[in-house]
């Protein structure tokens, strides 16, 4: 299926693709595959936010999840208006 939405992305109107797969390997790079195949269309492409789930243990948290956790963390006060 990924033929049929690069091409919808090259001949159809869309403002952005937002690539909402798996966090494992195979995920990963079937959205670097995708947005390889579609950058140069001019279309924003994002990506779901990833991290430590509310409630969850720090200490399970895998090292990917957990790098990616810090390098988007956001401001203590920005996260208090989310309350």
């Amino acid at each position: 299926h990924i033929a049929s939405l690069v091409e919808k992305v090259k001949t159809t109107p869309i403002d952005e693709v937002i690539f909402a797969l798996s966090s494992t390997m195979e995920g990963d790079t079937t959205n670097f595959y995708i947005y390889k195949q579609i950058q140069d269309t001019g279309v924003k492409t994002s990506t779901i936010a990833r991290g430590i789930a509310v409630g969850d243990e720090l200490e399970y948290a895998d090292e990917v999840t957990l790098g990616r956790s810090i390098l988007h963390r956001i401001p203590f006060e920005n996260s208090l208006k989310n309350n």
